[in-house]
């Protein structure tokens, strides 16, 4: 017969969401037999790996490799924008400064919002979960999904599980949660296609706008991917209302 032993868990800020009420915000006893990874633990209690920044055991900071020992007190951190945490072990290769994302089928909102704020979001509405993790992995691409179950797949480095379902919230989530509000570059991202758009000029694709565009508009860019092509036309107060509530700050 296998020796029951207990460790205590605490799962700080936004970890929390992943709990159920009774486990929020307090020590959780662990039970286990042998030496198992505390990251099959922290997965075990609900907690998707890819969201955790930062583990301390009995206040020394550990890899996901560590096996848990009997009493042994554990502290698991969400990701930090405003503390460097460089000197401690991190849990993965190196953050994302550059980030780019991968969305699963169910955020095609959430990708044209992206999109429009400059920001490379990968998104088809028919990629399939290994399609995604396989993206995620060889392009180096933040994995952002409702699906806590994705972000439990080993070779998952890097993702987000969002919280609202809600595009504009989820929206506002990913701005805050990987910090990008100044990383915002307006009408650079095709929303279609997620190309990039460059400025044009007019005589070059006179064939391809409506004449009344042509007539009273001179400033045109184009998607370099799938040709799509933007104007300052009558729909972009409309456009300007709805950025001015993405980039909305909560408090």
């Amino acid at each position: 017969m296998k020796t029951k032993h207990t460790a205590w868990f605490r799962f700080y800020e936004e970890l929390n969401d992943f709990l159920p009420r009774d486990k929020k915000k307090r020590d959780i006893l662990y039970e286990f037999s042998g030496h198992p990874g505390v990251k099959d633990a922290i997965e075990a209690l609900g907690v998707p790996h890819p969201e955790v920044e930062l583990i301390l055991v009995n206040g020394k900071s550990v890899g996901f490799d560590y096996h848990l020992q009997h009493g042994d007190r554990v502290s698991v951190y969400p990701m930090f924008e405003s503390l460097d945490v460089r000197s401690l072990i991190r849990l993965r290769p190196q953050p994302l400064r550059i980030p780019r994302f991968v969305l699963d089928v169910h955020l095609g909102k959430l990708a044209a919002n992206l999109r429009l704020l400059g920001f490379d979001a990968l998104y088809r509405n028919d990629y399939s979960d290994p399609q995604i993790i396989d993206i995620s992995v060889n392009e180096r691409r933040i994995i952002l999904t409702r699906d806590r179950g994705i972000l439990k797949t080993g070779a998952v480095t890097h993702g987000y599980c969002l919280r609202s379902d809600d595009p504009e919230q989820q929206t506002r989530e990913v701005l805050s949660r990987f910090d990008l509000y100044n990383s915002v570059s307006l009408f650079t991202r095709c929303v279609k296609c997620n190309g990039k758009i460059v400025q044009v000029e007019k005589h070059a694709i006179q064939d391809q706008i409506p004449e009344k565009a042509a007539k009273y508009y001179d400033d045109f860019h184009q998607c370099q991917s799938c040709g799509q092509i933007y104007w300052k036309g009558s729909h972009f107060s409309k456009m300007q209302k709805k950025i001015k509530k993405l980039l909305k700050r909560e408090n």
